[in-house]
């Protein structure tokens, strides 16, 4: 849907001028979206799995670790499918975030993906600038992003940054000159950016933060010897079908959780890069910006 067609539509959770803040700038952030007892319960359950992870030595189907992790010291990039390993999760994305979606790409919504990201201060935290629909392709544009606050989000734990309407221009090149897929812009476009208009989000734990799938954005290192958890969302129109292997299949991927399937496909006229092919295997963009890219590897970048 065009977002025109979208804002024609009475908003579920939304505010009207959220809803075009939100299509002015590429992304939005609404606070107080989950409460102190919501947060207490997903934190019981990332901690259970923090747990888990210190029993790990390698990255695999479950959780991508940094280097250096182990059981007195984890170091937990990110919880794979989170959706797919604890119900909570899957109440989260299918419930109150799935209504926003539909708020901003229209009331028929496809889940895509889901995903929880640390930040711990150990120097593999840095996200470098990037879109993400390099990643997984669509027929359309509407693909966004619901971020989740765990805790509060500042500059000293490495607040996720923005560049305001950048949806609307360029899609960038996220190969490197050796053809290698880095998951992230080269320096060379990052200097044609105005990085100095970056947003970046400094805000308390429930808050939620929504981004377009062109958008450009990223976070710094965490300087916080606290950990930092982020959990993600990826949702689109019922309209807008991929065209290639999606990175990380699980249960519910292609899911319609609101609304009703689509008829007809909504093309897009604007290209896009194609991403390597992730039938092979796919860790996580910590892995591909750090070159993590040993083929041997279980869940490993296997680039084409």
């Amino acid at each position: 849907m065009t977002p025109e067609a979208v804002l024609s539509h009475q908003p579920r959770v939304l505010s009207q001028s959220q809803r075009e803040s939100y299509f002015g700038k590429g992304y939005v952030v609404v606070e107080s979206m989950f409460g102190p007892s919501e947060l207490a319960a997903i934190r019981t359950v990332v901690g259970e799995f923090i747990e888990r992870s210190k029993q790990e030595t390698r990255s695999g189907e479950v959780f991508d670790l940094a280097p250096g992790h182990s059981a007195g010291s984890p170091r937990l990039r990110r919880l794979r499918r989170p959706h797919q390993h604890h119900p909570l999760f899957w109440e989260i994305t299918s419930g109150v975030l799935a209504d926003v979606a539909a708020d901003l790409v229209g009331p028929d919504v496809v889940f895509h993906h889901s995903k929880l990201n640390f930040k711990w201060n150990d120097g593999h935290d840095q996200v470098d600038w990037h879109q993400d629909i390099q990643f997984y392709p669509h027929t359309n544009y509407s693909p966004l992003t619901i971020g989740l606050l765990l805790e509060d989000m500042t500059l000293a734990n490495g607040a996720l940054g923005f560049i305001p309407e950048s949806h609307t221009g360029e899609l960038f090149d996220q190969y490197d000159e050796q053809g290698q897929w880095k998951g992230c812009l080269s320096d060379h476009d990052v200097e044609r950016l105005d990085v100095s208009r970056a947003d970046y989000i400094e805000a308390a734990a429930g808050a939620i933060t929504v981004h377009n799938c062109r958008t450009v954005h990223g976070s710094p290192p965490s300087r916080s010897t606290d950990g930092r958890a982020l959990l993600l969302n990826a949702y689109a129109s019922a309209d807008a079908f991929p065209y290639t292997p999606h990175p990380e299949p699980a249960p519910h991927v292609g899911e319609v959780i609101r609304g009703q399937p689509a008829r007809w496909a909504h093309h897009d006229p604007r290209p896009c890069l194609i991403p390597p092919d992730w039938s092979g295997g796919y860790t996580s963009i910590f892995a591909a910006q750090a070159g993590e890219d040993d083929p041997d590897a279980a869940g490993s970048v296997r680039p084409t």
